[in-house]
């Protein structure tokens, strides 16, 4: 059993439990998670070491004998850990990163994080409130994509049964260049990058190779009765071998020629954490930085106009020559002059 099934698991066992006041037999708890998280079966015995996992992180989890037979519930201290109180800055901080969040709407944490905002709410003292509000004004966030997954809900739902069933789906995915086509793929986890959710996959009939699909891309998703064998995979390891999303299994180093004012630009928003930035003569510095595809460097690079210059690897050169070319195409003397 993958670890990541556990977790899943434990965390939906945990999410049931605090639904209830009166607790839950085994039995129910067992009947509940099969049908919330759609699957076949579950042994009773999985679940109570599941319950027993949760405790010995700390959970108030207990169990009484009643009528219908032995419950379990949370504990006194379960529904403590529940009272919320809060500074106003502490909600500064909670709603800044609310709003940092809200492409997540729709999905689950979305539902999530909104009630755990609401409830935040209603245990605060009006008088923090207040404070909190008048801070606000002058505190918040811009620039946030307005975009919700609401419209997404069914397909997500879909794809989350398939990676915990180890299940392949069968998709309508369309890219920025093709036209829709039905793909399978056999979806391994969820990322949440630059405001958009990505499914991590293999596609049928390309065995060994990751690839990430967009989810504002899938038309929709339909799990089918095939199995893949899960994979013990480190996908945080993983996605930080680049820069953006791209998957790749190694990542290549790429060198950049900066001018000064860039160089400064790069400190201060940095592409990688692994990158060395290092200067050299003529008041130019040399960035080396690990991507694993050429669209991570070629926008970032664009950006600074004639202040970079990709040096290596030469396949990335070229596409960035080809690139100004088409760019010449366009503004230079082979564009359509709109004045005739």
């Amino acid at each position: 059993m993958a670890r990541n099934d556990q977790l899943i698991r434990q965390h939906k066992l945990l999410q049931i439990l605090e639904r209830t006041r009166f607790g839950y037999t085994l039995n129910e708890l067992r009947d509940s998670l099969i049908d919330e998280l759609g699957l076949t079966s579950l042994h009773t015995r999985t679940l109570r070491r599941d319950i027993e996992a949760l405790q010995s992180a700390g959970l108030d989890i207990v169990s009484r004998e009643l009528e219908r037979g032995r419950v379990w519930l949370l504990g006194e201290t379960g529904s403590i850990a529940y009272q919320i109180n809060a500074t106003a800055t502490e909600l500064l901080a909670l709603s800044v990163g609310r709003d940092l969040l809200n492409p997540l709407n729709g999905t689950f944490i979305g539902e999530g994080i909104t009630s755990f905002w609401n409830r935040v709410r209603e245990a605060v003292p009006d008088n923090i409130w207040q404070h909190y509000e008048r801070v606000r004004q002058i505190m918040f966030v811009s620039g946030t994509p307005v975009k919700s997954y609401e419209s997404h809900r069914g397909i997500l739902k879909t794809l989350e049964r398939a990676i915990i069933q180890h299940r392949w789906c069968r998709i309508g995915y369309s890219s920025l260049s093709h036209d829709p086509s039905q793909r399978q793929i056999s979806p391994r986890a969820i990322v949440f990058y630059n405001a958009s959710l990505y499914v991590i996959a293999e596609e049928t009939g390309v065995p060994d190779q990751i690839r990430h699909w967009k989810l504002d891309r899938i038309q929709n998703a339909e799990i089918l009765d095939r199995y893949f064998e899960p994979r013990e995979n480190d996908y945080h390891e993983y996605l930080e071998t680049g820069i953006g999303i791209f998957a790749n299994d190694t990542a290549t180093i790429y060198e950049i020629v900066l001018s000064s004012s860039a160089a400064k630009w790069v400190q201060e928003e940095p592409w990688h954490p692994d990158q060395k930035l290092t200067p050299m003569d003529d008041a130019k510095y040399s960035l080396l930085v690990p991507g694993n595809h050429d669209m991570e460097i070629i926008p970032r690079v664009l950006a600074l106009g004639q202040h970079a210059q990709i040096v290596a690897p030469e396949s990335c050169r070229a596409a960035m020559i080809e690139i100004i070319q088409a760019l010449l195409m366009n503004y230079g003397a082979g564009s359509s002059d709109k004045n005739e």
